[in-house]
């Protein structure tokens, strides 16, 4: 595929070596997208390193060949922060990739360690910028962390459009300095254990088992369902996997519910789905209503993130709830659980442009600005 990167001579792009972290390999979809991401960029002929807290955990398998890992044996975050900088000296890429707001607190301090030896980083927005579960104090001390985000990150890419614009009013950033690029859709994946999937009709959740899916939302929802013998399917592992479990357990639904755990290849389960819900009280731009979306199962969704009305554009899609209005939410699933309910047209897509070959022309345009100045 010929490539429009921006090249320093003839034929050798700026970008040549790009170096990213992740702390561990536990199945989240920040780190996923960055594994199909650097996948990419291997494949388009560049270097990359992956600077990793702990390589154990499912996306192990999805570690692309011909990355080089630096593995620190420590999934501490802390760990993350104070190793990277030492690897950034040790490796001398030419540009830094920060995959998600959970990591920028690494990025911030890599710059401050480095100095003028810091490569320029650009950073990807993954999550909301606007906390509803930040009481006001911490929500004060977080728009002020936002806002020195523009002294240590010389770029932001956003997923959606709402989302760059919430990125230049919240942290500050100009708009040349931000720019809109998807995740790469999911793609099924030859040789994964196959998910076993319940008969008959089913609500899917994909995600990790924390506070912040708030999946007790759609497990209360299910005895309230018109279709009693509808079931639950919740694809993740996390912390909350025990408490979801007693909570179906109480309501007498735990034949319903399955938590089956890490999914490696969640499409089947999609495609298969009568609808997919996302309950969530904060989100960036989740991959998984697109990729629903894709395949033309239809989605649920409460008003987690101002990407999520740009995802689901019309009420053939899917429908967007208030966070906590249980009653819409149980209303929203019966629709698309009713006999008969019309699923949407798979929309195919990726939200335009091809994301590995936007991500290397940003990379290399950053790149070659900072050694021009």
């Amino acid at each position: 595929m010929p490539h429009r990167n921006v090249r320093i001579g003839e034929n050798i792009p700026a970008a040549k070596h790009i170096l990213a972290f992740a702390q561990t390999l536990k199945g989240g979809g920040v780190e996923r997208a960055l594994m199909r991401l650097s996948r990419g960029w291997i494949g388009a002929g560049r270097r990359v390193t992956l600077v990793i807290g702990n390589t154990e955990g499912p996306l192990a398998q999805e570690l692309p060949e011909g990355v080089t890992v630096r593995h620190l044996h420590n999934g501490d975050y802390g760990s993350l922060v104070r190793e990277v900088p030492a690897a950034v000296r040790d490796t001398s890429p030419d540009l830094i990739f920060c995959p998600g707001n959970h990591y920028t607190s690494v990025a911030g301090y890599c710059r401050v360690r480095l100095g003028r030896d810091c490569p320029p980083i650009v950073g990807k927005v993954s999550n909301a910028l606007v906390r509803p579960d930040h009481h006001p104090a911490l929500a004060w001390g977080y728009r002020r962390w936002l806002g020195a985000h523009r002294w240590f990150l010389d770029h932001v890419v956003a997923m959606t459009r709402a989302m760059a614009a919430e990125a230049m009013r919240e942290m500050g950033f100009a708009r040349d300095r931000v720019s809109v690029i998807a995740n790469p859709l999911a793609t099924s994946m030859p040789g994964a254990v196959p998910i076993a999937l319940p008969q008959g009709r089913f609500v899917l959740g994909v995600g990790r088992l924390e506070a912040q899916k708030r999946w007790d939302r759609l497990i209360a929802a299910m005895p309230l369902l018109d279709d009693s013998e509808a079931r639950l399917l919740i694809l993740g592992e996390g912390r909350l996997h025990g408490m979801l479990e007693a909570q179906a357990a109480q309501l007498g639904i735990s034949e319903r519910v399955w938590l089956p755990g890490h999914a490696a290849d969640p499409l089947p389960a999609v495609q298969k789905a009568a609808v997919l819900a996302l309950t969530s009280e904060f989100e960036g731009v989740p991959g998984v209503i697109r990729e629903a979306l894709a395949l033309g199962t239809p989605v649920v969704s409460t008003d987690s993130s101002v990407a999520v009305r740009e995802l689901i554009e019309v009420p053939a899609q899917g429908d967007v709830v208030a966070r906590g209005d249980q009653a819409a939410l149980v209303a929203a699933l019966n629709r698309w659980l009713a006999p008969g309910a019309v699923r949407p047209q798979p929309t195919g897509d990726n939200g335009g442009g091809d994301p590995v070959t936007d991500y290397l022309d940003l990379f290399d345009r950053v790149t070659a600005q900072r050694r021009a100045a």
